[in-house]
C-alpha cells in the first residue's frame, strides 16, 4: 500500500488539539497583546519622564500606535507644551506626535531645527537669529532635554523660539 498523504489540519480533531489556523489566530493574538503592553509601558515612562522634567501638564495622557504618540493634556505654557512635545518625539521608536494638548497661558510658537551633522548650537543661531552669540537661548529653550550645548546629535529636534 505504501505511504499516502492527507491534509493533517483537515478532519476531525481526534487528539484534541489545535488546528494550525487556530495556532496562528493565538499567536497572533498573544503578539498584539504584548505589542499593547509595550506601547502603553513605554507611554507611562514617557509620562514619568516628563514629571520627571517638572513640565507642567495637567491630564497629561500619551498613547502610542505603532511609531506614532499622541499627547493630551493642559500645559502652563506654549513652551511647556513645545518641550513636551520634542521629549515624546526625540524618543527612540517614535516617529511623529500627534499634539492634543491646550495651553493655559499662550504666547508666540517656536520653530523646530532638526539637528543635521555639524550642527552647533552656535551654528544654528547664525542661521536662524543672524548671530551665533545667541545659542543659549536656543540652549534655554532645551532645557532641561539639553544638558550641555555641546551634546546635540543628528536627527535630533530642537526648539527655535522667537526673539523676544
Amino acid at each position: 500500500m505504501g505511504l499516502i498523504s492527507f491534509i493533517k489540519d483537515a478532519g476531525a480533531k481526534i487528539f484534541g488539539g489545535k488546528t494550525t489556523a487556530e495556532k496562528a489566530a493565538d499567536a497572533a493574538k498573544a503578539a498584539a497583546e504584548a505589542k499593547l503592553k509595550r506601547e502603553e509601558a513605554a507611554a507611562k515612562v514617557l509620562e514619568q519622564t516628563i514629571s520627571d522634567l517638572d513640565l507642567q501638564v495637567v491630564g497629561l495622557n500619551i498613547q502610542i500606535d505603532d511609531d506614532k504618540a499622541t499627547v493630551s493634556g493642559a500645559a502652563f505654557d506654549q513652551a511647556t507644551k513645545e518641550k513636551v512635545v520634542l521629549v515624546v518625539g526625540n524618543s527612540q521608536g517614535i516617529a511623529t506626535v500627534d499634539d492634543q494638548m491646550t495651553v493655559e497661558n499662550p504666547e508666540p510658537e517656536a520653530t523646530y531645527h532638526t539637528v543635521v551633522s555639524g550642527d552647533t548650537l552656535s551654528k544654528i543661531a547664525k542661521t536662524v537669529y543672524g548671530d551665533a552669540m545667541k545659542y543659549p537661548v536656543i540652549f534655554e529653550a532645551n532645557k532641561p532635554m539639553l544638558k550641555s550645548p555641546d551634546l546635540i546629535y543628528p536627527g535630533q529636534v530642537l526648539r527655535i523660539p522667537p526673539l523676544g
